[in-house]
């Protein structure tokens, strides 16, 4: 089909076409979703357990153990890992990859019905298992809200007040608060008195419990109604627990509660998680936004409510930004856009200079309708502009000129050589359409691993592929539809003179007279190209590797770790004289602390830490991200000086999937005094290698714990058991919560305690008394309790596949990759003596890339069988293909070189910029083998094609490579793409000389043909 002289003939069509693309890409422009990195799912899901009074090891084995045997049974669970520390088991439940978004909440019904059924195999004291499916969600609206004159309960009012209104703003799905004030009604009774009045604690817990509790009082039925009956409502103030009257069962001898203890209403003296913001107490604000729904929409939404309800906060309150994904997206949006709008520039610059400024518009507006038109098919198919499909447009960019390029190059020959413009666009576009259609299938079939690749990195760079997939497919079409007309309107009428030969310019007879040369001496040619690609190939091996580098957001946190079992308000004074002391640096903009656990999952590829008192993050903002890395190493001396005895270390914001640690030797096995043995052998092999900083356990240290020892003969005598004993522990520390009061939509606890002068002393333990039912009096506990004894205890146990597993982490030093430190590591410490049933695994960006890698290993092969396939079926013949797959390791060449100039580490981006030159290189392989072909079917003899079809192919080639690096100029800046784009410009630039000489030659050996 001669699409090409259609295109001219019926221009009503082809115009049609033009509109389509750019009426469409400007609608595309204002309707298209926007982010700043792709999102992606994040398959896990955690279960917490609460089991109040057990010890880690009691937790490990009573809860975490059966829940984990029941959720193995998932047929779709990938990994399960557990921690279990005292009174709580957490699981995380991580999914297959090959479950998408769309069939996760069917997976998470599944788990709870698992989950379930094993409630009835944990013990009692267990409380309910809850499945936390949202674990996943990200707020990326973050706010800090600081309000200093408010009291604790006008801050919860205000904390209600925000929620509730952010909620009514259109396209808003959640919204979280945290670090709010934790409001307790504490009731202090005096051991004395309770002895002096011989009233059981347990009298007073139960009247307690009993006397606010909502119940039923069930209904009558009166001349044919049903007439319900209603309770008096419970406590509705501080002053009605006081006036509660208590007293022995079966006596008349009572007392109102304030006549034997103090009742006040405050603030929790153990919250679980405390917030700062630039060292004033805060809580924090997160809004997640719909997924269908534009996030920088939603930001300015959420910006002006708030603005909108200004006027019913309060005076003083501050409500500060953590992070703000809309004006980061919008942001990254429009510096990629100029990156797009300079590359377009950049190609079109180039092909006016080269080719004249009329080939310069005809391919020029097909580029710009092409990226247009793209456009408006990720608009269609929701695929949003963010980071990686807008750096796909990019990266793209040669390859999209370079079929509109093939095909003016034919025309303008045509014309030179008389033809009539709609001749010549017949006739280029005759002979290359279905070549130029098969290349360009085989160009996007080398990117085509990550897009079939079903990890969370396949799912996190899917758009590059399809918006590659989308673009070059487009741009085949527009060239052999839009190219061919537009050079009839420039090209007809400024045809050269008849029978002047087009390549008579000194580049081509240059080229011919190397070219000639080569083909004469074919050994020492393809002799010479292997040795260049063998060179390239050893050279491949002095460049760092890496996965993902960090992040470009002024940001990066100081994750704070005190001794384990550390209390939360001494976690909290600590991080305190740190955020003062970083707050004094010039190039410091905030820091917000968060002591107890981690933040809210404010981005993607955060990933919060789970609850622990012994726990702060510092999380930092700059005023410049170029700033990080010697601000980070000023804290780091500075820091530990001040603090010698609390682990810090910094820990930067990545771009994709992966976090935490970037090396981790991970032992398992069974004993944990075995695992401790062996992760403190490996702590210090981790010291001597001088290559890692930062180093860990995540098992952290031992925690310090008073037993009681019980004599169980006295106790029995006594009349008391082990529980009383707790009880009576219990009481004389933390408290017992004896219920709820109920004001509103909040339930408060009621906690019963002593007075601040008979807690907090563990010597005073031993003179505490404890109610005997058998004696009907208080007894000490000294006659049950022999001794206490100060001993320490696992409370951490990490399981990872229900086996204990102890982590040793570090970060390599300086500017070493985790590569680069894990290889001078990995021999040291694989020397090791492992004992029977021990084993060692490498966790952290190796066990990420690794994962990674192999996922998409899985899907290569499927995407080169096709590419084979295809370049088998465009000649039907098979020494042609052999010429082309021969070129592929040539790809090599100039990647070492450009890596290690520039100092660019070879990531996961770089790994498929090098799987994208082979497509590049056998698209420009095809072309020249089918112009050759060609014109020995013409009737010209095969050595004169070779010669005239490689010379007819040199300015195609070339300037394809040649826009195909300048168009990657704007990314060379960019830190997500900046690998990719040197592994492309260095390789393509390399590579593509020696193609142009390589391809003629072995065609010339395998076609036989002599010079």
């Amino acid at each position: 089909m001669d699409i090409a002289r259609a295109s001219i003939e019926r221009p009503v069509n082809t115009w049609l076409i033009i509109l389509a693309c750019l009426l469409g890409g400007l609608w595309g422009m204002n309707n298209i979703g926007r982010l700043e990195d792709p999102a992606f799912t994040i398959k896990m899901a955690l279960v917490i357990t609460p089991y109040p009074g057990a010890t880690a090891a009691e937790v490990e084995e009573e809860i975490t153990e059966p829940l984990e045997s029941a959720i193995q049974q998932l047929p779709q669970l990938k990994r399960l890992t557990s921690r279990s520390r005292p009174g709580e088991s957490i699981i995380k439940v991580e999914i297959k990859n090959q479950y998408d978004g769309d069939t996760m909440p069917q997976v998470w019904d599944e788990l709870r019905r698992k989950v379930g059924d094993a409630q009835s195999s944990l013990p009692r004291g267990a409380v309910k298992s809850t499945v936390y499916d949202d674990y996943g969600d990200v707020f990326g609206i973050f706010f800090s809200v600081v309000a200093p004159d408010l009291s604790d309960a006008e801050i919860r009012e205000l904390s209600r007040f925000l929620r509730r209104e952010l909620l009514t703003v259109p396209n808003v799905s959640k919204v979280t608060t945290a670090g709010e004030p934790v409001e307790v009604i504490y009731v202090e009774i005096s051991q004395e008195r309770l002895v002096s009045l011989g009233i059981p604690l347990e009298a007073v817990l139960n009247t307690l419990q009993s006397e606010n509790r909502v119940q039923s009082g069930g209904s009558v039925e009166i001349d044919g109604r049903r007439i319900r009956i209603s309770g008096e409502p419970g406590f509705d103030s501080v002053a009605a627990i006081e006036a509660l009257r208590i007293g022995r069962p079966g006596s008349t001898e009572q007392v109102s509660l304030i006549d034997v203890a103090t009742v006040y209403r405050g603030a929790t003296d153990t919250p679980s998680e405390l917030i700062y913001h630039n060292g004033e107490r805060a809580f924090t604000l997160a809004v997640a936004g719909l997924q269908t729904a534009n996030i920088v929409d939603v930001g300015h939404a959420v910006s002006e409510h708030l603005e909108k309800i200004r006027h019913r906060i309060p005076l003083g309150v501050h409500i500060e930004p953590i992070y703000q994904q809309h004006l980061v997206v919008d942001k990254a949006i429009d510096d990629f856009l100029v990156s797009l709008a300079l590359s377009v520039a950049i190609v079109i610059g180039v092909l006016c200079l080269t080719m004249g400024w009329r080939v310069g518009v005809a391919v020029g507006s097909t580029l710009l309708l092409t990226v247009l038109g793209t456009v408006f098919f990720m608009a269609m198919f929701a695929i949003e502009m963010e980071r990686i499909s807008l750096g796909a447009l990019i990266i793209a960019m040669g390859m999209l000129v370079d079929n509109a390029i093939v095909i003016a190059e034919g025309m303008l020959i045509g014309i030179q050589r008389g033809q009539s413009a709609k001749d010549a666009a017949s006739d280029a576009s005759r002979r290359t359409q279905m070549p130029l259609l098969g290349a360009t299938v085989i160009g996007i079939m080398a990117f085509s691993g990550i897009g079939l690749s079903q990890d969370v990195t396949g799912e996190f760079l899917f758009s590059l592929f399809a918006v590659i997939s989308i673009s070059l497919l487009l741009s085949w079409l527009l060239a052999i539809t839009v190219t061919p007309l537009m050079g009839h309107y420039l090209f007809d009428g400024h045809q050269y003179e008849e029978g002047e030969d087009p390549y008579a310019h000194a580049s081509y007879v240059k080229y011919r007279n190397i070219l000639i040369s080569a083909l004469k001496n074919r050994g020492l040619t393809i002799t010479a190209l292997v040795m260049i690609t063998v060179l390239s190939v050893v050279g491949f091996g002095f460049v760092r590797h890496a996965f993902f580098p960090p992040s470009n957001t002024p940001m990066f946190y100081l994750n704070v770790w005190l001794r384990q079992g550390a209390d939360i308000q001494e976690t909290a004074r600590q991080l305190a004289g740190m955020e003062k002391l970083i707050l004094e640096h010039d190039e410091v903009e905030a820091v917000t602390a968060f002591v107890g656990k981690g933040a809210s999952r404010f981005m993607l590829t955060y990933e919060p830490e789970l609850p622990n008192p012994s726990y702060g993050q510092l999380i930092v903002r700059v005023t410049d991200r170029h700033l990080i890395d010697g601000l980070i190493e000023k804290l780091r001396v500075t820091l530990a000086k001040q603090y010698p005895s609390i682990e810090i270390y910094p820990q930067k914001l990545m771009f994709g999937p992966g976090g935490g640690a970037k090396i981790e030797a991970r032992f398992k096995g069974s004993d944990p005094a075995v695992l401790r043995h062996l992760g403190e052998q490996a702590r210090l092999l981790f010291e001597k290698s001088g290559v890692v900083q930062d180093i860990r356990i995540d098992w952290r240290t031992q925690e310090i714990v008073v037993v009681p020892h019980y004599d169980e003969e006295r106790a029995r005598i006594a009349g008391v058991g082990r529980a009383d004993v707790k009880t009576s522990s219990l009481f004389a520390t933390t408290g017992i919560q004896a219920g709820t009061y109920r004001e509103r939509d909040t339930h408060i606890p009621i906690v019963v305690r002593p007075p601040e002068n008979e807690r907090g002393s563990v010597g005073r333990l031993a003179d505490r008394v404890m109610w005997s039912s058998a004696e009907q009096a208080y007894v000490p506990v000294s006659q049950v309790v022999s001794g206490l004894e100060i001993a320490t205890e696992e409370s951490l146990i990490h399981r990872r596949n229900r086996v204990r597993a102890l982590e040793v982490q570090a970060d390599p030093s300086g500017d070493l990759t985790a590569d680069q430190a894990l290889r001078q590591l990995r021999g040291t410490l694989e020397a090791m003596p492992l004992p029977k049933g021990y084993v060692l695994e490498w966790g952290g960006e190796y066990e990420n890339a690794s994962e990674a890698q192999a996922s998409l290993a899985q899907q290569v092969p499927i995407g080169f069988l096709v590419m084979l396939v295809i370049s088998i079926l465009l000649f039907g013949k098979v020494r042609q293909p052999l010429v082309i797959w021969l070129i592929v390791p040539m790809s090599i060449c100039g990647v070492s070189i450009g890596l290690l100039l520039t100092g660019q580490p070879f990531t996961f981006m770089a790994m498929l910029g090098f799987l994208s030159l082979s497509g590049m290189l056998m698209k420009n392989a095809i072309v020249l083998i089918d112009e050759v072909d060609a014109q020995v079917e013409d009737g010209k003899l095969m050595r004169d094609a070779l010669v005239d079809g490689s010379v007819s192919r040199l300015r195609p080639v070339f300037l394809a490579a040649f826009t195909t690096i300048l168009g990657m100029i704007p990314l060379m800046w960019d830190a997500f793409f900046s690998s990719m784009a040197i592994t492309i410009m260095a390789g393509l630039a390399f590579a593509t000389v020696l193609t142009m000489v390589a391809v003629p030659v072995l065609y010339a050996l395998f076609f036989r043909v002599r010079f």
